[in-house]
């Protein structure tokens, strides 16, 4: 009852409202994906400028732009939206960046995150600095320093490395992206204007580097029908149009000759592009009227809702081509294509023709779809490696020795018989991998499986897997790996009884109180079965909360003492302290009373054990029936009176094996003894 009303006290105090003045952090609900939005004020505080005005982006574009009088101050942008950022829960990590237009990070806000460590364990004051240091990084340092120690990036707060990294990671990402959408930040690839390869008209043809398009005085006849003065049919060419863009000078310089490329490329500003229209035919692609409207209206430039006709000023007239092979063109033009056109993009060139009729106009296009060939773009760097390979390549040490420890439980579990004949060697083992994973993986590595991620990984199947949600912390996906296919050979006692630091600290403790003399509590067999449900309802408890909400749900797996006891060492209020040493306290009486009773953990896992295929530990007939002694040396009372071990509840402690083994112990071995020492006694 006293641990009752502990627990009933721990959790009071931790769904007790936040002290005033401290900033909250929105926690997700399950359904939510919209991301945040930003208020002026929040925008002002980023860039630290009063005044400012916040305008969406337009056409579906993610992100927001700042003003001040009409002039742009800067950029904010959602990791959720921008970078998909999912943190190690599972759910949504929402930060908002700001970015400046000469390429610097003024600011950064985290708006929401179900992250159980930032939730419980790291304070408000904590997350905040740690955003705040991304204000004034430059974003043009190489794209490679996501996790590196480089200047101007904070360093990750420690007991939350996993979450800080996917927060910096999230930061970084977005800002960049926002960066290079907004024309702040080149994209690394784009047009090869510095290579060079000699080619005439066929080659320049077969490599892509025009679109050709030919229509016939046939097909315009057909098309111009009722037209004034008709479109005589036959076999030549009504309009036979060729386009490309010259920026490359395996296109342009053949096509134009050195002195012609260069001053049609000279000509060129910022983001602009140059394109080349040539025909021949009975149609001009120019015509006249652009001599009195400044516009082309014959021919436009066409990509996604953008179109655009050329002006006058953009245009220059080539007389011919240099290039050799190329056929008899009655025009050749240049046109300048503004930032607004894309060069990297698809794009398409029409060329209309319009002929009077007597109610109106009848018109005809000739359309050609360009794309610029790969052979002419330069690749963009390769994207930064993702999270989560980053993190495995900084703790390769950490993840060898976790291997090793499995690698060596393995060979434990497999070679059980031939160990557990030998108690010594049973007991130096066991007591020597407990210890090894209580300071090494636990205390060490942080190396402690939670039901959160039971949680996170059931709410992950029912609105979309993802593999880097859980590759993100190795250790900890190294043993849920093997804790998965150790239960289906030998069930949930895999993780409990020998990799769980908690579990390990527990049966320590009990182990060296027994040795002190420690007397202990034999709970009866009924009130130990009814006291099972208890961890099962904790499990399905926060199960269900979680569907409601994983705020709260976080906040009941604190009946979980993990946090506190092995990823915060005891550095935690003194309620989640006392909690850890009752639990400890009772367990010096009865051995692992939280695992049998309160363990949500352990219920989380025992449901999906039930898949077990192989059945390791022996038992003989005479178990249960004529002795009982593997029940009452059962140390987690997984025996019933029956001699049947619970899978359920065993940790697979190997305990009865060695019993069952030990001729000088077990009852069953003693009496084949004594038989086999009377029939050789007689004469």
């Amino acid at each position: 009852m006293r641990l009752l009303s502990l627990l009933f006290c721990l959790l009071a105090a931790a769904l007790a409202p936040p002290a005033p003045g401290r900033a909250e952090v929105a926690a997700i609900p399950a359904t939510a994906i919209d991301p945040a939005t930003p208020d002026p004020a929040l925008a002002e505080m980023l860039f630290s400028t009063p005044g400012l005005a916040l305008q969406r982006e337009a056409g579906g574009v993610p992100g927001w732009t700042a003003r001040k009088d009409g002039v742009v101050v800067g950029h904010i942008g959602s990791t959720w939206e921008i970078a998909g950022s999912v943190g190690y829960s599972g759910r949504p990590l929402d930060v908002l960046v700001a970015i400046t237009p000469d390429g610097h990070i003024a600011g950064a806000r985290l708006m929401a995150h179900n992250e159980p460590v930032l939730t419980l364990g790291i304070s408000d004051s904590d997350i905040a600095a740690y955003v705040d240091g991304f204000a004034g990084y430059d974003l043009t340092r190489p794209r490679d320093e996501a996790l590196a120690d480089a200047p101007g990036l904070p360093d990750v707060i420690s007991r939350a490395t996993v979450s800080t990294g996917v927060i910096r990671d999230g930061i970084l990402r977005t800002a960049r992206t926002l960066a290079i959408g907004r024309g702040i930040l080149a994209s690394g690839g784009g047009i090869d204007r510095l290579g060079f390869a000699p080619a005439d008209w066929p080659a320049l043809i077969a490599a892509g580097a025009l679109s050709e398009v030919r229509l016939s005085m046939d097909e315009a006849a057909t098309g111009l029908a009722g037209a004034k003065v008709p479109v005589p049919p036959g076999p030549g060419d009504f309009l036979h149009l060729w386009t490309g863009l010259i920026d490359p000078p395996s296109v342009g310089q053949n096509l134009l000759g050195q002195q012609g490329y260069t001053a049609a490329i000279g000509a060129l500003g910022p983001g602009e592009a140059a394109l080349a229209v040539m025909t021949s035919g009975l149609q001009s692609h120019r015509g006249t009227d652009w001599r009195k409207t400044g516009v082309f209206d014959r021919l436009a430039v066409i990509q996604g809702d953008t179109r655009i006709n050329p002006a006058a000023e953009n245009y220059s007239m080539v007389k011919r081509l240099a290039i050799a092979g190329a056929p008899e063109m009655k025009e050749i033009s240049i046109f300048r294509l503004p930032p607004a056109i894309d060069p990297l993009a698809p794009f398409q060139v029409e060329v209309r023709a319009t002929r009077p009729t007597e109610t109106g106009s009848v018109a005809l296009t000739v359309a050609a779809d360009y794309r610029l060939p790969d052979a002419y773009r330069i690749a963009p760097p390769p994207e930064p490696a993702p999270l989560w390979r980053e993190i495995w390549a900084e703790k390769r040490v950490q993840t060898g020795i976790v291997a090793a420890m499995l690698a060596i439980l393995t060979l434990v579990l497999f070679a059980q018989e031939w160990i557990t004949r030998r108690p010594r060697l049973w007991f130096i083992s066991r007591a020597g991998f407990l210890t090894t994973t209580l300071v090494v993986l636990g205390w060490g590595l942080n190396g402690q499986l939670s039901v959160v991620q039971v949680v996170a990984f059931v709410h992950s199947l029912l609105t979309g897997f993802r593999w880097e949600t859980f590759l993100i912390e190795p250790v900890i996906f190294l043993l849920w790996s093997f804790t998965a296919l150790g239960m289906l050979f030998w069930g949930r006692g895999v993780y409990c009884g020998w990799l769980c630091p908690f579990g390990a600290a527990q049966e320590l403790a009990n182990l060296a109180a027994r040795r002190l003399g420690v007397r202990q509590i034999a709970v009866p067999q009924a009130l130990h079965e009814r006291l099972w449900v208890m961890k099962y309802t904790a499990f399905m408890a926060i199960l269900a909360l979680s569907f409601y909400s994983m705020h709260d749900a976080l906040i009941l797996a604190e009946a979980e003492p993990f946090k506190t006891a092995i990823s915060l060492r005891m550095f935690r209020a003194w309620p989640f302290v006392a909690y850890v040493l009752a639990l400890i306290g009772a367990g010096l009486f009865i051995e692992r009373f939280y695992c049998r009773y309160l363990c949500p953990l352990g219920a989380g896992i025992a449901i999906p054990a039930k898949l077990k295929i192989f059945d390791w530990l022996k038992r003989r007939p005479q178990c249960g029936r004529e002795c009982r002694l593997c029940e009452t040396k059962c140390t987690v009372g997984a025996i019933d009176p029956l001699g049947r071990i619970n899978a359920n509840e065993c940790v697979l402690c190997l305990r009865c094996q060695v019993i069952m083994n030990d001729a000088a112990t077990c009852p069953v071995l003693k009496r084949r003894a004594r038989g086999a020492a009377a029939e050789g006694a007689q004469p």
